[in-house]
């Protein structure tokens, strides 16, 4: 098989599927987000970076319009994310996959010691709270449908210690936490739930 029929095929790994990546603006998001495009998938990107985002959407615009849209999303906000997961279901049908990967380091820099807690705090309400609240809504629709599939982004800051950063790692740790809590009730209901630890 030729090399164009190898891409060909593998272009549509993912078509007819509905996503939701959540900071799906940049980074690692904005990677996935062209990915899933790629492979076929319809994706809404949810991120507060509203420029990134139209940006974003506007370059993979297949001309339809349809194929990518951006929608307003703090995680830290329960209604944000229950508003982008209707949106979601709304325009497209369906939920196939959320990718709660929007996240914050914090100050990388802090130790124990030197650790504001109201940077804690808010590190904890985006990569833990925010993804859960994410998981939480997407389980909403997902389950009676008896299909989906809940992803996380985690860190190798969750197995591998620097010796600072204590509020980042440890949101980071309580992903994991989350995601094999949420594999083994989600599971039974169709739901696969896992990690990527970058």
């Amino acid at each position: 098989m030729s090399s164009n029929g190898v891409s060909s095929s593998i272009s549509k790994r993912l078509a007819g599927k509905v996503a939701l990546i959540t900071g799906g603006a940049s980074g690692i998001g904005e990677s996935t987000v062209r990915l899933f495009v790629e492979n076929g998938a319809k994706v809404v990107v949810a991120d507060v970076q509203d420029d990134l985002g139209a940006v974003l959407c506007k370059e993979l615009d297949d001309g339809t319009g349809y194929n990518v849209s951006y929608f307003h999303c703090d995680v830290t906000d329960e209604s944000d994310i229950s508003n982008a997961v209707d949106y979601a279901v709304e325009k497209y049908g369906k939920l196939d996959i959320m990718f709660n990967n929007a996240g914050i380091r914090g100050d990388v820099g802090a130790t124990t010691l030197t650790t504001d807690m109201n940077d804690f705090k808010k590190v904890f309400d985006v990569n833990v709270f925010g993804s859960f609240m994410g998981a939480k809504h997407a389980a909403r629709v997902m389950a009676p449908a008896k299909t989906g599939c809940i992803l996380f982004t985690s860190s190798m800051a969750s197995v591998i210690c620097s010796g600072n950063a204590p509020a980042y790692a440890a949101s980071k740790h309580a992903i994991i936490g989350l995601m094999k809590t949420l594999a083994v009730e989600l599971g039974p209901k169709g739901i696969r739930v896992n990690a990527i630890s970058p």
